[in-house]
C-alpha cells in the first residue's frame, strides 16, 4: 500500500509530532526557549503543502519539562506562538496544539503513547475520524499512539526501521509531502 492509495482529502486530519518532526530535536535536552526552537528542512513548505490536503492539522507533543520544572506552561506557550507565527507567515497551518506536561513516570492518559491528546483532538474538533487520520513521529511511542488511536503512522527518521507499528516512513516532512502530490 502507499501513501496515494489512502485518496487523502479535506476530510482526512494530520497528527503531528513536534521534536524532531516540527523541529530539531536537542539531545538530552529541551527546547526552553524560541532561539533554541530550530524547524527543520523543509518543515515549513511541507506545512504548505499539508495545509492544502488536510482538514486538520494538529500537534500532539510529549513536554514533560514542565512536569521536571525545566520550563513553565507559559515559556511553552510563546514557543509555540512563535512557532505558529513563522507556519502562518509561510502560509502553512496549525489547528491546535496539545501538549502533556506529565512526567513519563506518571503514566497520564494524555501522555504517548496513550491517546489522551486524541481524545481531546476530537472533542474540539468533532469531524476528526481516526480511520481517516495520519500520526506523524519520530518516536515508537508516537507510532503507538496513531495505532492505539486507529490511524495510520508515518515514521520520520534517517533510519529505516522495520516495525509492525509503522505504516510508511521517510527521512523527513518535506518527502512525506511531495509523496502526497507526487
Amino acid at each position: 500500500m502507499t501513501l496515494k492509495d489512502l485518496h487523502i482529502d479535506k476530510s482526512w486530519t494530520l497528527f503531528l509530532d513536534r521534536d524532531g518532526v516540527i523541529n530539531k530535536k536537542l539531545e538530552n535536552d529541551y527546547v526552553k526557549h524560541s532561539t533554541e526552537f530550530e524547524f527543520l528542512d523543509g518543515v515549513l513548505n511541507a506545512l504548505k503543502i499539508f495545509n492544502e490536503l488536510f482538514g486538520r492539522i494538529v500537534i500532539v507533543t510529549n513536554q514533560q519539562c514542565i512536569g521536571k520544572k525545566i520550563i513553565l506552561p507559559e515559556d511553552l506557550e510563546l514557543i509555540h506562538c512563535n512557532m505558529l507565527y513563522e507556519i502562518n507567515f509561510m502560509k502553512g497551518r496549525i489547528d491546535k496544539i496539545y501538549y502533556s506536561p506529565y512526567l513519563a513516570s506518571e503514566n497520564h492518559p494524555t501522555r504517548k503513547p496513550e491517546i489522551g491528546m486524541a481524545i481531546m483532538a476530537q472533542k474540539d474538533f468533532p469531524e476528526i475520524d481516526f480511520s481517516k487520520s495520519l500520526m506523524v513521529g519520530d518516536s515508537m511511542s508516537d507510532m503507538e499512539f496513531g495505532r492505539k488511536a486507529g490511524m495510520k503512522t508515518v515514521y520520520i527518521h534517517q533510519e529505516t526501521l522495520s516495525d509492525p507499528k509503522i505504516d510508511f516512513q521517510y527521512k523527513g516532512l518535506i518527502y512525506l509531502a511531495h509523496s502526497l502530490i507526487a
